[in-house]
């Protein structure tokens, strides 16, 4: 349908590079677009870019914006997370009618989304958030997408997300996740996990890197081999391309030119919060999320490294010894992120009411995501096998993977403590598989002390009850 004709199909708030690719790709599947931004060289570059796609309007002015809506309408806000989506909001309502729906495509806290959706009920108007996953390639050609909100709302958009999601055996990733906030809840959980994999695979690059002394070239080979095999995934991918790549000025290998200071968002602190909340352990994406703080203090730790003798020990061992190690370390490491998350969703789901298919999440992000790799199918299989499965390290091949590699990991947190190399990721992907998988803790100490300064009583292992001692007495 021409965007002339009856209205457009869809209209997007927010035409940055993400909200340019998005409107494309809805427009290569023959749904017409309507483009907002109130910066009007945005608008413009929104067509100048569109070429002969007759089906893409786009404006500075709101009125005009709406108007080239067809009802019910249906508005994708693609602004950055926060007051702004508010902001947004609050700008287009007086515009619409009951009915029309909004879809908030940032990266929101789910505790907002939640909000939002219901304050716009009580003035008719559906609402849902949507995490997208992908980046600008994502949006341009096949994003993970992870919608939650009314049924009737996804039902509404559905043909549209189904058609330029991205696509895997021939199924579109995406699903309706459940009500409420659960889609920007899973978006957040992803970027949690995506936290961890980044930062295990940053620590098997600096091992390498500092503990053997590969170069970029011999550092691109490796990963090359590991990426061909199991720990075939988008985030590997990229980071052959990021060590092949020179710097244009010095001829230096580009990756060796960006200081060492890591950013971030928030969502992954946003993870470690929530299941700090909900009493499920994530320590991988706690210690990502710790070691991007970290980094962050350069100059401190660049005084640190000159007053606390911060120069690491090269490796004297068996070097491809060592490499076969990593790359087990780093598939048991990936497979124990995979399952703190999962376990988080899991714990979520109970706690909000989501309703939550897991199997679904995982064939979501099998495709389009950053966090895309070939383990998911498995995990996906481990779903489909036991639908309410605790945690999937209890599934006989993913926790038998872990099992036959989970000496390769102990080996190579021994390597890091050797050198001086900090492995944070690893080590506690490690020490939680060995916590979770005993049968006994040490917490019956730690209980015993809380009893004895606080009296919180403690539970006795030859039969129920709540007990408490007096400590100090003889």
């Amino acid at each position: 349908m021409a965007a002339t004709d009856k209205g457009c199909d869809v209209g997007l708030i927010g035409l940055g590079v993400m909200g340019r690719n998005l409107a494309y790709n809805m427009a290569d599947h023959g749904y017409s677009v309507a483009g907002y931004d109130r910066d009007g060289k945005q608008a413009k570059e929104l067509v100048g870019g569109a070429g002969r796609r007759q089906t893409v309007r786009a404006t500075a002015s709101l009125d005009e914006f709406v108007g080239r809506l067809r009802g019910p309408r249906t508005v994708i806000l693609l602004v950055p997370a926060g007051d702004a989506v508010d902001r947004v909001i609050e700008a287009l309502s007086p515009h619409l009618e009951p009915g029309d729906l909004i879809i908030d495509s940032g990266n929101s806290r789910y505790g907002d989304t939640d909000r939002r959706g219901g304050t716009l009920a009580t003035k008719g108007f559906l609402f849902m958030g949507m995490g997208i996953s992908g980046g600008e390639r994502g949006a341009r050609y096949g994003a993970s997408l992870m919608p939650g909100g009314p049924w009737e709302a996804y039902e509404r958009v559905r043909p549209i997300l189904e058609a330029i999601a991205a696509r895997v055996d021939g199924e579109p990733c995406v699903a309706y996740l459940g009500p409420g906030s659960v889609g920007h809840y899973v978006k957040m959980v992803h970027n949690g996990i995506e936290y961890g994999l980044m930062e295990l695979i940053a620590e098997t690059y600096d091992l390498m890197k500092r503990g053997l002394g590969l170069s970029p070239e011999e550092l691109r080979y490796v990963y090359h081999r590991w990426h061909q095999g199991e720990l075939n995934s988008y985030l590997l991918e990229i980071t052959l391309r990021i060590l092949a790549r020179r710097d244009e000025g010095s001829g230096n290998p580009l990756v060796d030119m960006i200081l060492d200071k890591a950013g971030q968002k928030g969502t992954g602190e946003w993870t470690a919060e929530d299941a700090l909340e909900l009493e499920v352990p994530t320590p991988t994406i706690d210690a990502a999320v710790m070691m991007r703080n970290l980094s962050a203090r350069k100059r401190e730790r660049e005084a640190a490294a000159r007053v606390l003798d911060g120069n690491p020990a090269v490796f004297s061992g068996d070097r491809q010894g060592l490499i076969d190690c990593l790359r087990n370390a780093l598939f048991a490491g990936f497979i124990i992120t995979f399952a703190q998350g999962m376990a988080l969703m899991r714990e979520a789901s109970r706690a909000h009411g989501y309703g939550l298919n897991l199997g679904e999440v995982a064939r979501v992000w099998q495709g389009g995501c950053i966090i895309r790799a070939k383990m998911l199918r498995d995990i996906r299989a481990a779903y489909q096998t036991e639908a309410e499965l605790a945690d999937i390290l209890l599934n006989p091949d993913l926790g038998g993977e872990v099992l036959r590699r989970r000496e390769d990991l102990r080996q190579v947190v021994c390597a890091a403590g050797d050198m001086g190399l900090p492995a944070p990721a690893l080590a506690v992907s490690l020490a939680y598989f060995d916590a979770y998988r005993s049968g006994w803790l040490p917490a019956n100490l730690i209980q015993a002390q809380r009893d004895f300064f606080g009296a919180h009583t403690y539970e006795r292992v030859d039969g129920p009850g709540v007990f408490h001692t007096e400590w100090d007495q003889a």
